[in-house]
């Protein structure tokens, strides 16, 4: 019976973790939807969306790329994303010469023009590459957009950044599962936004 109630609360307490970081994203509508409608803008301009990340948010940069390019839900339109973290030899052959720092700015500096989206996953907000590529980004006049979690570290302060949107925890597991409901919220609100054309103005975003 103890034995029972021990494994009860740690299920509790499980979810608990889960509940008020979520809870908080709620608080979070208004910068969530300036960021969607920014995107939906530069989609709407002929832009791409660029997403890179480190770890486990390297394989969630190429969730969130394949769920642009090939929406899961049938009649979405598809639009176009790719992730930095995907070519295992441009990173490493990038890394060997010119330091792993540099990984992401300097597939930016080739790969992306003035119209496109830099997305960048940080869990707490300190990647030294993921900062270098919103910096590169930002200079090249792309819209940059950062997922980061506790304090959002070095990329809260960037004046690189456009947009933060932060999973208020200092849990790791539980910033990255806020991340994945924030970026399937960026895909829902992103086509919101892009099938009525008539509200991608500045205006509409107030």
């Amino acid at each position: 019976m103890r034995e029972r109630q021990y494994f009860e609360q740690r299920v509790d307490d499980a979810f608990g973790a889960r509940q008020a970081p979520l809870e908080a994203l709620l608080d979070e509508a208004g910068p969530v939807a300036r960021a969607c409608h920014a995107m939906a803008e530069r989609f709407h301009t002929g832009g791409k969306l660029i997403v890179f990340g480190n770890g486990g948010e390297s394989t969630d940069a190429q969730h969130l790329s394949v769920e642009f390019v090939h929406p899961v839900i049938v009649g979405k339109r598809a639009l176009p994303a790719i992730s930095l973290t995907a070519d295992v030899a441009t990173m490493t052959g990038v890394a060997a010469r010119e330091g792993f720092a540099e990984v992401f700015a300097h597939q930016l500096r080739y790969l992306a023009v003035g119209d496109d989206i830099a997305l960048g996953l940080s869990v707490d907000g300190g990647c030294a590459n993921v900062l270098r590529g919103l910096e590169q980004a930002h200079e090249a006049g792309l819209l940059t957009v950062a997922l980061v979690g506790g304090d959002g570290g070095a990329l809260a302060a960037s004046p690189a950044v456009d947009h933060l949107l932060r999973a208020t925890s200092d849990d790791p597991r539980v910033i990255k599962e806020v991340h994945v409901t924030m970026y399937h919220v960026l895909w829902e609100l992103v086509h919101v936004f892009f099938e009525h054309p008539g509200v991608l103005t500045p205006e509409a975003a107030r």
